[in-house]
């Protein structure tokens, strides 16, 4: 059976769904078989970082409701192959009970290495879904005072939901302004606000950003690319060390 990782964070905009992107398309270059499950109910976005949006006729919902098989509402991914999406629902009253969830996730993740759920922003009823199912969590956070608060949070609520396998992902990361805000003298004192085990530091990247926008594939040379190929590499088990901090 797959590993089942849910993607979160306590504050929309940190780039999330980016990153559960990225990350699919690196393990997928691995070789692995990679399932993204967008449960992000009437705000889903996953189908068109993946660019298979005009495609979609079926999604999570209708599998739950056993209106159409689960490969019925499973689309690849045609930049990354190995890369799968279970699209959310397009309007929020569909949002999948957790309880369904439990149940589906499970027999999805014996087809694939890795399942990714990309939970909604915050701790509300979709996260509630996201969570149900996973093994372990990414807490997706950029480093400013605010979105380390609501990390925080995160962490208590996964916490309570039996989920205490938790790594940190610092996103947007940019050597020279996290200096210039003076709020936080190292990336220690980061990680001790945030209450959770740092696993990457993916930095302010431009091209990793157009590559989302544009559906066309994420370049393996861009730095936040070469970041997130590293934080596969650590989620397979292998011990990769984080660069300097002035190199990202």
């Amino acid at each position: 059976m797959g590993a089942v990782t849910v993607i979160t964070s306590g504050k929309g905009g940190v780039g999330k769904s980016t990153i559960c992107a990225a990350l699919g398309a690196a393990l997928a270059l691995r070789g692995k078989r990679v399932l993204l499950v967008d449960c992000d109910a009437g705000l889903r976005c996953l189908d068109q970082i993946l660019g298979v949006g005009e495609r979609v006729v079926y999604d999570i919902s209708d599998v739950a409701a056993g209106y159409c098989e689960p490969i019925r509402a499973i689309y690849s991914c045609s930049y990354a192959p190995g890369l799968y999406l279970l699209p959310a629902p397009s309007q929020h009253d569909n949002t999948v009970a957790p309880a369904l969830m439990k149940q589906l996730v499970p027999i999805l993740a014996r087809y694939y290495d890795h399942v990714l759920l990309d939970s909604p922003a915050g701790v509300g009823s979709g996260f509630l879904t996201a969570v149900s199912a996973a093994a372990r969590a990414l807490i997706v956070a950029t480093p400013d005072p605010v979105c380390l608060r609501d990390c925080d949070k995160v962490r208590q609520e996964l916490n309570k939901n039996g989920i205490t396998s938790q790594r940190l992902i610092i996103n947007r990361f940019s050597y020279s302004a996290f200096f210039k805000m003076k709020c936080y003298e190292d990336l220690d004192a980061v990680i001790d606000s945030a209450g959770v085990r740092l696993i990457a530091v993916v930095p302010e990247d431009t091209q990793l950003a157009v590559s989302a926008a544009q559906a066309c594939g994420f370049r393996q040379k861009s730095p936040g690319a070469k970041a997130v190929g590293r934080l596969a590499a650590r989620l397979e088990g292998e011990r990769v060390p984080l660069p300097s901090l002035k190199k990202l």
